[in-house]
């Protein structure tokens, strides 16, 4: 069943159920900036930085596109990172839930989820983010507890 918000014809549903079926999921971190203000944060001209961005992309270190950046995994792996996925369960105290979701849910991480149960909130990341998110976790009114999981090996 085709999502309501984006109509796509037929073939174009046919073609991306291909492309799913045939696909293999990866790890992609992705950057929504112009080029001109990741080449203000980083001080350079933007000419220097699209030269930079060249030769990453040409080493299969980034995909780029109109208005993105993505940093594969190989980047991550290069600069000596992990992308195994971490999970953080977190306790929430009842008065203050709706104040903590809503900062919870501006946090860098690739899910947010709020649980039944034991857990308030399941945070999906990477082991590369972990400790980035978990500072900003501690800084959260209302969190009462937190658990990390780090994978050490997917099984299926």
């Amino acid at each position: 069943m085709v999502s309501e918000k984006v109509k796509i014809t037929k073939r174009q549903e046919q073609i991306l159920r291909k492309l799913l079926e045939i696909s293999k999921p990866v790890t992609v971190f992705t950057v929504n900036l112009k080029q001109q203000t990741i080449a203000s944060k980083l001080k350079i001209s933007r000419q220097a930085l699209s030269l930079h961005l060249k030769t990453l992309r040409e080493k299969g270190l980034i995909r780029t596109g109109r208005g993105f950046i993505d940093i594969t995994s190989n980047a991550v792996s290069v600069l000596g990172l992990e992308t195994s996925k971490a999970f953080v369960a977190l306790r929430v105290d009842p008065s203050k839930r709706n104040k903590a979701y809503a900062k919870l849910a501006k946090l860098p991480a690739e899910s947010v989820y709020r649980l039944t149960g034991d857990i308030d909130i399941l945070i999906v990341t990477t082991q590369g983010h972990l400790d980035r998110l978990l500072k900003e976790v501690s800084r959260v009114e209302g969190v009462k507890e937190t658990k990390t999981y780090v994978v050490i090996e997917k099984i299926l």
